[in-house]
């Protein structure tokens, strides 16, 4: 009886300690690093060249970019989309913009709303054009998927490939800036 007493014991400490070092299957570990985490500030910095993209050579106004962010401290963020441009008075988008998140879609043209001098991400002829695209509301922490659309939208292997970077304006990033009482 006591045999059975110290062997029940000793499994009830290794089942926790066995199942305790699962560090998750390798798609949460994949999933993990894909996922676009906050700056210091609670900013959220969406890259194109981080993103999945989709592009219809046919019909650009559909090319997709698609991010996937954790956010952490719920609240209302800006949106801003971020364009390197040679023409600082017209970003000469063919078509609105959309951005979705959550249920809400914006469907913007951008305009200059913020001209800053080209840093170093940015080709040494262009200026990056920050446009104000409108707002969400997060109400819980978690996993968020965001998209934007547009004609503008290509894939870093399609600029390599081909000439497009000579094009007046490039869509760079997307940013969310947490909006503060």
């Amino acid at each position: 009886m006591r045999q059975r007493f110290i062997a029940y014991l000793i499994g009830l400490v290794l089942i926790p300690v066995c199942s305790c070092s699962h560090n998750g299957s390798k798609n949460d570990l994949q999933n993990a690093e894909n996922r676009i985490l906050p700056q210091e500030d609670g900013t959220y910095s969406l890259k194109l060249d981080k993103a999945a993209c989709y592009n219809d050579v046919t019909d650009p106004s559909g090319n997709t970019a698609e991010w996937k962010i954790f956010i952490s401290k719920p609240g209302r963020f800006k949106v801003w989309l971020s364009s390197a441009t040679k023409d600082t008075t017209d970003l000469h988008y063919a078509n609105s913009v959309r951005i979705s998140m959550l249920d809400k879609q914006f469907e913007v043209v951008p305009a200059c709303d913020k001209i800053i001098n080209a840093s170093g991400e940015y080709p040494a002829s262009y200026f990056r054009a920050d446009s104000y695209m409108g707002s969400f509301f997060v109400s819980e922490p978690g996993d968020y998927t965001i998209q934007v659309i547009s004609e503008k939208v290509i894939a870093k292997n399609t600029i390599a490939n081909s000439n497009l970077a000579a094009d007046d304006t490039m869509l760079m990033s997307v940013f969310l800036t947490p909006m503060n009482r």
